[in-house]
């Protein structure tokens, strides 16, 4: 009898145990079902992430894009700004340059003039400097320095006293202008039949001609003023 009671309390307890280990397998289950969903629900939320964080740096690409094409298509038009800004300095003669050209070296006679000859005859003065300079530009001269001093479109030659004014700069013989160009062409210029060189020469007046590889003109060194003059400004339509 008391067998037959501890079999069943045996077998009671077996029954509890395989229902305790049912019920803890069915709890790990359940567990790692609500982990798996949770899990889930969390990867799907970052993917969401993901893709909005990607949309946005897309659009700023896009954004990037135009404003580097907007930095390029600027730049290049500063470029090409300045190229035309530097090349209208050069014309003004605000930078010094330097090329082929010709050196002239003017000064005064040594002849001793003939009684009742005016001696003023024989020197150099204002009026021949600017036949000079006016014959060089005429045979292509892009550049002209006189006695160092920058010819540009404002400068001024005029006899002061027994000196020549140059850029309110005064200067005495010898003259000496370099001028860049076609060096053959400049030479042919000065030295045609009836020019400035053969009209000097009557009066014994050196005008010596040099041919060079490279002549340097400095920059000119005053300033430009327009108190009357103003630009015109067109409007759309205008010719």
């Amino acid at each position: 009898m008391r067998l037959k009671s501890g079999q069943m309390a045996i077998g009671l307890v077996c029954v509890l145990l395989g229902f305790m280990l049912a019920v803890q397998v069915k709890t790990q289950q359940d567990v790692l079902s609500d982990l798996s969903m949770v899990r889930s629900a969390e990867l799907t939320s970052y993917v969401k992430s993901l893709e909005k964080e990607r949309n946005n740096l897309q659009v700023e690409l896009v954004d990037l894009r135009a404003k580097v094409a907007e930095l390029i298509q600027g730049r290049s038009l500063i470029s090409t700004l300045e190229t035309e800004l530097e090349a209208v300095r050069g014309f003004a003669g605000m930078t010094e340059i330097k090329g082929p050209g010709v050196t002239v070296v003017m000064d005064d006679s040594k002849r001793v003039g003939k009684p009742g000859q005016d001696p003023n005859a024989f020197l150099i003065h204002d009026d021949d400097v600017l036949k000079l300079i006016n014959e060089l530009l005429a045979s292509g001269a892009e550049a002209i320095s006189i006695n160092g001093q920058r010819y540009v479109a404002t400068t001024e030659i005029r006899c002061v006293g027994p000196t020549i004014s140059i850029n309110n700069t005064r200067t005495a013989p010898p003259i000496v202008v370099h001028a860049i160009g076609n060096p053959e062409t400049l030479e042919a210029g000065l030295k045609m039949r009836g020019g400035i060189v053969e009209s000097l020469s009557f009066w014994g007046i050196n005008v010596n001609i040099k041919v060079e590889e490279e002549v340097y003109i400095p920059a000119y060194k005053g300033g430009f003023r327009f108190e009357y003059g103003k630009p015109v400004v067109k409007k759309a339509g205008d010719k």
